[in-house]
């Protein structure tokens, strides 16, 4: 027997379908073999969706087994009458506090008891931390604002409750890895945000992330910003002026990096293994490919942080929250997901 890490399973907005995909993700016996999921978020809500949840103290208490539902209640006014499917101050005030306390949790630790031999992923350190890993079902950006939470969105919550200024987003989809450039910009925003030295700057910090997953010289594309890589600046001059000096300068420092590639092609690249990790210069350039492939299995990973941070990367679905219609395939996928990169950690 070896020791099964124990993954924070945050419930997201309550008014979404987070508590649905996280009550279908604990009926799978694939995520019960490989982990110890416990729900940070609100027995009141789980109850009124006709679950039997089981209170725990704290993760110690935790059994880890299928068919019972271990949660760690956290207490928010109102969530007896949030009314689903809709955005809500209370549903804002209630994702903040999951997150909240997950993260308090991945910043204490406590004595490991004795593992058994040959169980070499744990066998480490003395010390592990309460949480091993956190997995967030979706929050709502509008609720955040309607509640006065100031954090744009989960990764910058993480980032401002855990101290990790720089954290790292991956999406995994099958074999594709992707990480972004930036995150929550508009596209005029995006577009500016790009420059040599930042690009440089993250090539590094990807190289190194990725040496870190049991790649020892990962293969990583850049994703060109214009069309057609502009063509030798038939429209547009920021491959020829920020990205291919910024390239230039990574393979300078011996890193295998290879760009700028159009962004109708380079993904499908990656699919077939030619490298080993896209970055992407904004938001929706990755994401559409990701989502594209597959919507419910494309997880999110934050890298950069104290814990490892895993996510579906759907929404909070409110035009049918609340009504059994919710697919919980990407919160599997997001909680197997975490239990296999802390293989590699």
């Amino acid at each position: 027997m070896t020791c099964r890490p124990i993954i924070a399973v945050t419930m997201g907005d309550p008014a979404g379908i987070g508590p649905e995909v996280v009550l279908g993700a604990l009926e799978s016996q694939e995520v019960y073999r490989h982990s110890i999921p416990i729900v940070i978020g609100s027995m009141t809500v789980l109850r009124r969706l006709g679950a039997k949840p089981v209170g725990i103290q704290g993760p110690e208490d935790a059994v880890g087994e299928l068919g019972r539902v271990e949660v760690l209640d956290v207490a928010v006014p109102g969530l007896e009458t949030v009314e689903p499917g809709k955005v809500q101050a209370v549903g804002g005030l209630a994702a903040d506090a999951f997150i909240r306390k997950a993260c308090e949790l991945a910043l204490e630790k406590r004595t490991c008891p004795p593992k058994p031999s040959g169980d070499e992923a744990w066998a480490k350190s003395p010390w592990r931390r309460r949480i091993d890993a956190i997995s967030t079902a979706p929050i709502s950006k509008e609720s955040l604002r309607a509640a006065g939470i100031e954090g744009i969105g989960h990764t910058e919550l993480l980032a401002q409750y855990l101290n990790a200024p720089e954290p790292l987003t991956l999406f995994l989809t099958e074999n594709m890895r992707i990480l972004f450039l930036s995150r929550h910009l508009s596209l005029r925003e995006a577009i500016d945000y790009i420059t040599r030295e930042r690009l440089f700057d993250f090539i590094l910090r990807v190289h190194s992330a990725m040496r870190k997953l049991g790649f020892p010289s990962p293969k990583i594309a850049v994703a060109a910003l214009n069309p057609h890589a502009s063509d030798g600046r038939q429209f547009g001059d920021e491959e020829a002026e920020i990205i291919l000096p910024a390239i230039s300068e990574a393979l300078g420092q011996g890193i295998d990096v290879t760009g700028p590639i159009g962004a109708d092609s380079v993904f499908h690249q990656a699919l077939e293994g030619r490298f080993d990790c896209v970055i992407s210069l904004y938001h929706d350039q990755g994401h559409i490919a990701a989502k594209t492939r597959d919507f419910f299995r494309t997880v999110t990973a934050t890298l950069g942080l104290p814990i490892l941070r895993t996510s579906v990367d759907h929404g909070t679905g409110f035009d049918i929250a609340w009504q059994g219609k919710a697919n919980p395939v990407s919160m599997v996928s997001a909680i197997l997901a975490a239990c296999d990169l802390l293989s590699k950690f």
